[in-house]
């Protein structure tokens, strides 16, 4: 390695280098002038997600620069800083709007719930998938604010659950997360709301288990899970009553189908090869599906490059590498278009079973039953 590409690992990137991904720091002035303004304000947030960013793909098209994978953590701290500073920003955030919302004359029910779906915006689009990167950090701090910012979504067992389950598993029947081929979104998503937390408490259990100890024992993160989250209900509670209650648990139900919708998309169809034994191949970049629109990584910072995610998932978010088409298959466009066209299910399968079939045949050609060979995978 030569002194200067030594020098580029590890020298601090300047804060232009991040600022793109700072741009989800706007989601708070425009839930924030919603709440305040009312009327037709409170949809701005919902349209910024789905319809800026679909809008502003189209027009920057994709970005296939990969950063050198190397780069070192010091070299980061402006990329870092956007997971550091988001969960503080989002608790105040949505504690301020429970004690605001009951007390604003102005807001009819419908503006209230419109409210709650942008909230959820903020602590599902936003907060959920900086969670995600900081829950595969190894430091505690990072952790620790991966979980505040999942029981802020009433959802702490997702970090049991992916870091044990859908990372080992995905592409497997053992993974619930992982959508099968043909299975519609609303099929999918009261399967994995029932499997999600069945399969997180199990690998948790076995987990201590391997220790010698029982599923009770202090140490197991179920704690901590349930503690932090009946401490935002029973804070909510002390703001604003059962209304502050009502809105929480509704801004962390959006927060919860924005994440499910996304692990929809992430995955749809694509299965690893049983190997026999209860063995599967190895997780690889064909495993998930990948999407470098530019415009939509800024704001997910980078989780669309999901096919690196699962192939390397220590790797920080500003460091996930794209790929080319033969080695990682490609997604029309990014979350924020799949995830509407996710929730209508015959446009969905027009859309992506053609892709799956091709990918079936450009990877697994030697599989010439499909159905057969699902059904028996499933059947182990």
């Amino acid at each position: 390695m030569t002194e200067s590409s030594l020098h580029s690992q590890t020298a601090r990137l300047p804060l232009r280098a991040a600022l793109p991904f700072w741009l989800s720091l706007l989601m708070i002035p425009l839930v924030l002038s919603g709440a305040i303004i009312g009327g037709p304000w409170v949809l701005v947030p919902i349209l910024a997600t789905w319809g800026v960013f679909a809008t502003l793909d189209a027009a920057l098209g994709l970005n296939t620069d990969n950063m050198d994978a190397q780069t070192k953590d010091s070299a980061l701290v402006w990329h870092r800083a956007i997971t550091l500073v988001w969960p503080p920003l989002q608790f105040l955030m949505i504690f301020g709007l429970i004690w605001y919302i009951p007390r604003a004359g102005h807001l009819g029910a419908l503006e209230i719930y419109l409210i709650t779906v942008g909230m959820g915006i903020l602590s599902g689009s936003v907060g959920i998938v900086y969670a995600h990167e900081l829950m595969h950090q190894r430091n505690r701090l990072e952790r620790w604010l991966g979980d505040l910012l999942m029981t802020m979504a009433l959802y702490g067992h997702f970090r049991s659950e992916h870091l044990l389950v859908h990372h080992r598993y995905v592409g497997t029947p053992r993974d619930p997360v992982t959508a099968r081929y043909n299975e519609s979104f609303w099929r999918f998503y009261p399967r994995v709301l029932r499997s999600c937390l069945r399969s997180a408490f199990r690998a948790e259990r076995d987990k201590l288990a391997r220790k010698g100890l029982e599923w009770w024992h202090r140490s197991n993160p179920f704690w901590r899970y349930g503690a932090l989250q009946l401490g935002f209900l029973a804070l909510a509670f002390a703001i604003s009553g059962w209304m502050g209650v009502l809105i929480f648990v509704l801004q962390a139900a959006s927060a919860i189908f924005q994440l499910e919708l996304v692990n929809y998309v992430e995955h749809y169809g694509l299965t690893r090869k049983h190997l026999g034994n209860g063995k599967y191949e190895h997780v690889k970049p064909r495993h998930s599906w990948n999407a470098s629109h530019t415009a939509s990584n800024w704001f997910l910072i980078n989780l669309q490059r999901h096919s690196d995610h699962h192939y390397k998932p220590d790797r920080r978010f500003p460091l996930l590498q794209t790929y080319a088409e033969d080695a990682a298959p490609q997604l029309p466009y990014g979350y924020p278009v799949m995830t509407f066209f996710a929730l209508f299910p015959r446009k969905w399968r027009a859309m992506m079973n053609p892709r799956v079939k091709a990918w079936r045949a450009r990877y697994y050609p030697e599989i010439a039953d499909w159905s057969a060979y699902d059904k028996a995978r499933h059947g182990m």
